[in-house]
């Protein structure tokens, strides 16, 4: 497919090419995150991009930062660090990833990532080979792992946008790791799709992120409870 038309079909989907670095969020308002690892019940790392870095809103009206917040109101003792990066690919995040894992210590790691694979047309061997891989340094460091998954528009061609779709379920299944099919459902397949956009058409507006913690939240949660069982 043409990386024209992959570029229009992602824009239509929030995921972004941009470089922008949001800074690690403290479930309890700590802006030193070496200070509360020792601390915290639970360390929670978010590798993705600019779906989860907060582009173009106001910080603390992310799903990351709201995931913080609700850790708090359910009395969870938790660190949430936000290692998302704009425009940042499957081979970025498996690169940075070690480092974040050393310096961290995560309990949890959710990575939400691939969408900018597809946009510069890597293949999904590919996106798969390096989510696997991030999975499994995640479980080796002790870590229990949440995939974030994403789904085409339509006019990427159904079967495309089937195997894309697969390539996060193939992961999860090959590594255990839990499974959310797609953050931006109830947001960019409603039908008022465009009003829960920026002004570029490109990325969420702030009110849907609490949906899209809601998304993610079932499974965390789950995860949370197994882990204080």
């Amino acid at each position: 497919m043409h990386f024209k038309r992959r570029r229009a079909a992602l824009k239509a989907w929030g995921i972004s090419a941009l470089l922008a670095v949001a800074p690690a969020i403290g479930a309890q308002g700590v802006t030193d995150p070496a200070h509360r690892a020792e601390r915290a019940d639970f360390r929670v790392l978010v590798l993705g991009d600019s779906l989860s870095a907060e582009y173009g809103i106001a910080r603390g009206t992310g799903w990351v930062a709201l995931l913080a917040q609700r850790l708090r109101s359910r009395g969870h003792s938790a660190l949430v660090v936000n290692g998302s990066i704009s425009g940042e690919t499957t081979a970025g995040g498996r690169t940075r990833l070690p480092g974040l894992l050393q310096a961290h210590r995560p309990t949890h790691v959710i990575i939400e990532l691939g969408g900018n694979d597809a946009l510069r047309g890597w293949s999904l061997q590919t996106t798969q080979a390096n989510l696997v891989a991030m999975v499994k340094a995640a479980q080796s460091a002790g870590a229990q792992v949440l995939l974030v998954g994403m789904q085409l528009p339509p006019n990427y061609g159904r079967r495309y946008a089937q195997d894309f779709a697969r390539t996060f379920e193939q992961a999860a299944q090959r590594t255990g790791a839990d499974l959310v099919p797609f953050l931006l459902k109830g947001v960019a397949d409603r039908a008022d799709a465009r009003e829960w956009f920026q002004a570029d058409g490109i990325h969420p507006l702030a009110k849907a992120h609490p949906v899209m913690l809601d998304n993610v939240w079932p499974a965390l949660d789950a995860q949370l409870k197994t882990r204080t069982r």
